[in-house]
């Protein structure tokens, strides 16, 4: 949905939407018998992360992390699925948002987090380089997660320039 003038070719959201599984394990496992919030974070940059590469085709790096939710717990043997899809293509920076469940043994998925993050796309030596795609926005949730995107950049860049 890039401007008007945007003339790069689009690739749909459902092109590069990831789908991970992690059964979580003793090594997960804080102190108080949860999910480590690290490892989860890991989990989500490592799916996100893949998700914008596919989306780009280029190298990129993690750039922020907004709004990262914990609305429950994860245990020991809990089988975790995250989904990420591109929310919002910029010039060099898109856009993730990731939905982390827990799946219980009949299949249906509970919500726990959710999280958006930014990435840039960079050449190996780290010098931000254009997407080649923008995005393609088909769905009217797809549009609304457009706009919201744009909003959260806005405060991103207020935030940056009031120091935070």
């Amino acid at each position: 949905m890039s401007d008007s003038k945007d003339t790069r070719q689009l690739r749909n959201v459902e092109f590069s939407q990831i789908e991970n599984l992690h059964v979580v394990r003793g090594e997960d496992i804080n102190g108080t018998g949860r999910l480590y919030g690290g490892r989860l974070l890991s989990w989500i940059d490592e799916t996100a992360a893949t998700c914008a590469q596919r989306h780009s085709g280029l190298e990129i790096t993690t750039a922020s992390i907004d709004n990262l939710t914990f609305k429950r717990g994860a245990y020991s043997n809990d089988v975790v699925v995250l989904v990420a899809k591109v929310t919002y293509v910029g010039r060099t920076s898109m856009e993730v948002r990731v939905d982390t469940y827990v799946e219980d043994k009949e299949g249906y998925r509970h919500p726990i987090n959710r999280a958006y993050l930014t990435y840039v796309a960079i050449t190996r030596e780290g010098v931000p380089v254009p997407i080649p795609y923008g995005l393609e926005l088909t769905k009217e949730n797809e549009k609304m997660e457009w706009e919201a995107a744009i909003l959260r950049k806005n405060n991103r860049k207020l935030r940056s320039e009031e120091g935070f």
